[in-house]
């Protein structure tokens, strides 16, 4: 067979036509072991490729399709190499499919088979192996990386993509993100892959309703070096999925289930007995996972696991006081949506005494989280550095003060929706966080207002490098006041969508920053002027990087004083602000060669004729928003836009000369 494969000429082979000049003389044949003509005893069935039509013989054009799959898939993988596979299976998708299906293991050796004739060649005078006899298609560790998208997503494409990378050491990392209305990939797609890529070791599933269990135990017994499996939103995949991902991926370390309802705790159970070097699980919004499962998972991987994220899961108290015994190694913890996971839940959490590596803390829609339970999660983390609480309508000041001061390793506190913390929390909080606090930051919290007393003697906040309010209404002036004097250090202020807040107070606070701003955003804050913008140039122009006054009511006098004193601004936001062509001009008259990205969104001042102007900027623009400037005409879009383009050639042919 060998000797046919490697045919290359046409000598010993009749060049065309029949090898007999009579076709009556083709039912003589030579019978074995036998040194004589004579006709067989039965006649020959004629098929291909031959066919009788008006009495004669007719020759059809032979074709190689005639071939049974079983005996083109035992020439493809005899082929020398990964690249003639390759051409192969651009032929049709039949010869695709057949490629596809071919794993290494099943490749012939083509060096083995022939080493005895090839020996003299394959070796040189000193006896190593020759450049020649080197196989192309050898197979390293993949580290290639692919992504399908909607309807890209088709089993061709991952069959393609399974041949095409094969010979360059296979894929390492899959992302395939599907459609509800389409389904383009099924098990045949997830086959090729776990055929052609055995060193795939990061997969993603998302949306993909016509996978099930039969493709992802494809992958699991042939890609056994997996390390990171993310299934979102795959309906018919179940346990039967990770009891094959158990038993053929032990090295898997991240797992991550979203929307799959019907995974549920007997899957996650083979995983905990099976892969013990978890280092990350999340799993969200999967109805039959309950304690069962995720125990399972804490307490197998007690040493390894540091990255836990559950959301919206019918898991209860039993699973925190898991997490609390077990969690040793836990660095980063997210608890969202737990319904029924009561206060008795976080306080026998914090109380297990096994949480004292954790360093971030996140704890959304919770409504066990109360003062009690989040207390004893400060005392039991005694290393905790980030603190994130959203929507807990259960704690207030009382609690929120006694779980900064027992957290005193605090570095970063954010509250979103917490709408029983008052101004009183909120300053208590920034003083008995302790002098590791640099990040403080509050959003939608409608308890806080401007109290004129009842505050305790406050000492300043040294620590603190970013404050950032964002839509608290009751926040205002009485609270910049005070920030003024507790936050002399601060580098970053994000006042966002306080209509409480004037010149005055923000002034108060500007003037007390002694360290120098480096980042100020007032998006939303309609009250402030042109007074604000002119101090922050004088006072910080030297240290500002980023400025953003969307809404703010600022004119072009803002804009010479920034173009004035504001060398090292890099990113520039004056949406929806009264600003006119006068103002721009006068920004591109000094020019800051720091300035990167500028927005004049929704400038209905601005027009056609501060296009020079910003042709002059867009020397240093990687980025310009024009939008809503109902103003500036299309045409005169178009012509800026030709005319950065040919700067950006200008200055790309000059750095490569």
């Amino acid at each position: 067979m060998s000797k046919l494969f490697a045919f290359s000429g046409s000598d010993d082979f009749c060049p065309g036509g029949s090898i007999y000049p009579n076709l009556k003389e083709s039912s003589l044949f030579l019978y074995p072991n036998q040194d004589v003509y004579f006709p067989p005893c039965k006649r020959y069935r004629i098929s291909s490729p031959f066919v009788f039509a008006g009495g004669k013989f007719e020759q059809k054009k032979p074709s190689i399709e005639v071939l049974p799959d079983e005996c083109l898939f035992e020439i493809f993988r005899r082929l020398p190499g990964g690249q003639e596979r390759s051409t192969c299976a651009c032929v049709s998708k039949r010869w695709l499919t057949l490629v596809s299906n071919i794993r290494r293991d099943e490749i012939s050796d083509n060096k083995t088979t022939q080493a005895s004739d090839l020996e003299y060649e394959s070796t040189d005078k000193k006896g190593g192996v020759s450049s020649e006899d080197v196989d192309s298609d050898v197979e390293g560790d993949g580290y290639l990386s692919r992504s399908l998208d909607g309807k890209k997503a088709t089993d061709v494409r991952l069959a393609s993509m399974a041949v095409g990378t094969a010979s360059r050491g296979g894929l390492g990392k899959l992302f395939i993100r599907g459609s509800k209305s389409w389904h383009g990939v099924t098990t045949v797609g997830l086959r090729a892959i776990s055929r052609g890529c055995p060193s795939l070791r990061v997969l993603s599933l998302w949306n993909l309703s016509s996978v099930g269990d039969e493709g992802l135990c494809e992958i699991a017994n042939g890609c056994h070096q997996l390390e990171k499996l993310d299934l979102c939103h795959c309906p018919s995949i179940t346990d039967e999925s990770l009891l094959a991902v158990a038993k053929g991926c032990t090295n898997l370390t991240d797992l991550t289930i979203e929307g799959c309802a019907n995974i549920g705790n007997e899957g996650l159970q083979a995983i905990a007995r099976s892969c013990p070097n978890l280092k990350s699980v999340s799993i969200k919004d999967c109805p039959l996972v309950g304690d069962q499962g995720v125990a399972s998972l804490l307490s197998s991987a007690s040493y390894s696991l540091t990255k836990v994220k559950l959301q919206a899961l019918n898991i209860t108290d039993v699973c925190l006081a898991v997490i609390g015994h077990y969690g040793k190694a836990v660095t980063d913890l997210s608890l969202t949506s737990l319904p029924n996971v009561s206060e008795k839940g976080f306080w026998v959490m914090g109380n297990g005494h096994g949480l004292q590596k954790l360093k971030s803390f996140t704890v959304t829609s919770c409504r066990g989280a109360t003062d009690l339970g989040l207390e004893a999660v400060g005392k039991g983390c005694p290393n905790l550095k980030q603190l994130c609480l959203s929507k807990c309508p259960f704690l207030s000041d009382k609690g929120l003060s006694s779980l900064a001061k027992a957290a005193g390793s605090l570095d970063c506190l954010q509250l979103e929706e917490c709408h029983r913390i008052t101004q009183l929390g909120f300053f208590c909080s920034l003083i008995n966080c302790g002098a590791k606090l640099k990040v403080i930051s509050f959003a939608n919290c409608l308890g806080i207002m401007d109290l004129n007393s009842g505050l305790p003697p406050l000492s300043p906040c040294e620590s603190l490098r970013s404050l950032s309010i964002h839509n608290c209404p009751g926040f205002g002036d009485a609270s910049l006041f005070v920030l003024g004097k507790l936050c002399p250090q601060l580098q970053h202020v994000e006042l966002c969508g306080l209509h409480g807040i004037t010149d005055a107070g923000v002034l108060q606070l500007l003037e007390s920053c002694v360290a120098g701003l480096l980042k100020v955003n007032l998006s939303g804050c309609v009250n402030l002027s042109d007074k604000v913008v002119q101090t922050i140039s004088n006072l910080h122009g030297g240290t500002l990087e980023l400025l953003n006054l969307d809404g703010c009511k600022i004119s072009d006098a803002s804009l010479v004083a920034i173009a004035e004193n504001c060398q090292l601004l890099t990113d520039l936001d004056i949406s929806k602000c009264t600003i006119t062509d006068s103002g721009i001009a006068a920004l591109a008259h000094f020019n800051p060669v720091n300035l990167q990205i500028l927005s004049v969104s929704g400038c209905s001042m601005v027009s056609d004729k501060c296009l020079p102007s910003l042709g002059k900027l867009g020397e240093t623009l990687l980025g310009l928003n024009l939008q809503q400037c109902k103003a500036i005409s299309t045409h005169a879009v178009e012509l800026l836009t030709e005319q950065l383009w040919s700067k950006l050639l200008e200055m790309g042919t000059k750095q490569i000369s």
